[in-house]
């Protein structure tokens, strides 16, 4: 029998950010179900941290815990290819592989010669996936997933795989509860935001006819317990100046919390953000965050931090304010290990 997670409502990133030492996802799953959360999530990378390899790993040093993407693209592996990555992990696991899907950051599709994901291609994605998974065969399909004479995986397969939406833009969001069993949001979403993710989710399942309850939503929350100022800077900073820095990715958690879209207009504009060549969470030094700090507005910043009873409190609030599950971003289950204790107290 599957042990039940004591936290079942709680989960973890594997490799949370930047990383070139990979293997570390094996003792991290161990730790996150040893601690008894329910799920860990894999942001897939394309470096050392492609999403097929790193969950088998967590997968198969594991017993209980679920592991998922947060998230891979439905366009950049053929349909087939990528139904059989999952069902490959759900049969391995006995079921404990879910799949989150992202459109991708819009100036990286371009690098990569792909086209940016419309909500067309991945509904029509999601609804391959799902009948491949059951069986059946797929006959001269002509639409946005592209040409597809035949594709079948074998009248035996009957996989019920979750789908997760993971994104943040309020259109999107509608469009989620519409197709995704659940949706995963994006770290630095402010109670505001939250609250109006959840009624955008449930609003568009109902228009779907469907059961809004039914679509689970993972809020992600920055988890960076005592920060001293490099803590602060490389956790938070750092990974918020990278989300600015895309074109055309950021603005839409503009959009949800309602922010000030010229404060992203200036960011982008100062010298001291468009000197440092590549991404600011890889290569820029604390003196190059130290500056871009003053860019960006505290408010900017909402993350759980402080004492672990602070942090366990920012941790309850996530639930009070609509969220199913929540998602620890930003430290290893070993640095909020302290906070995971506080939470027990007061849940």
């Amino acid at each position: 029998m599957t042990a039940v997670a004591e936290f079942p409502e709680l989960s973890c990133y594997l490799l949370p950010g930047h990383t070139t030492t990979p293997a570390d996802a094996i003792e991290e799953a161990k730790q996150a179900e040893a601690m008894g959360l329910g799920k860990v999530w894999l942001s897939e990378r394309f470096d050392v941290k492609d999403a097929g390899v790193i969950c088998s790993a967590a997968l198969a040093v594991t017993n209980s815990i679920h592991v998922a993407t947060a998230g891979t693209n439905i366009h950049t592996r053929h349909p087939l290819v990528l139904a059989t990555l999952c069902s490959s992990l759900h049969h391995l696991s006995a079921g404990r592989f879910e799949l989150g899907l992202a459109r991708g950051v819009g100036i990286r599709n371009q690098l990569m010669g792909l086209e940016n994901v419309s909500n067309k291609q991945l509904q029509e994605g999601v609804e391959l996936l799902r009948k491949l998974w059951h069986g059946e065969k797929i006959m001269a399909y002509e639409g946005s997933m592209g040409t597809l004479p035949y594709l079948s995986m074998g009248d035996w397969m009957d996989a019920d795989i979750p789908i997760h939406f993971v994104g943040f833009g309020p259109k999107s969001l509608r469009f989620a509860g519409r197709h995704f069993d659940g949706v995963h949001l994006h770290t630095f979403i402010t109670d505001h935001g939250l609250r109006r993710a959840k009624a955008l989710v449930q609003e568009g399942a109902e228009q779907a006819g469907r059961n809004p309850d039914e679509v689970k939503l993972w809020s992600v929350l920055a988890t960076v317990p005592e920060p001293n100022r490099e803590n602060h800077l490389r956790k938070l900073v750092a990974r918020m100046a990278t989300y600015m820095q895309a074109p055309g990715y950021v603005e839409r958690l503009i959009e949800l919390n309602e922010w000030d879209a010229e404060v992203l207009s200036a960011f982008r504009a100062s010298e001291r953000v468009s000197s440092i060549a590549g991404g600011i969470d890889s290569v820029a030094t604390l003196e190059q965050l130290e500056q871009i700090s003053e860019l960006i507005p505290e408010a900017w910043l909402p993350a759980a931090t402080g004492s672990a009873e602070d942090c366990a409190r920012a941790w309850k609030n996530q639930f009070d304010q609509g969220a199913d599950g929540l998602v620890i971003h930003g430290s290893t289950p070993s640095e909020f290990a302290p906070v995971l204790d506080a939470y027990r107290a007061i849940r």
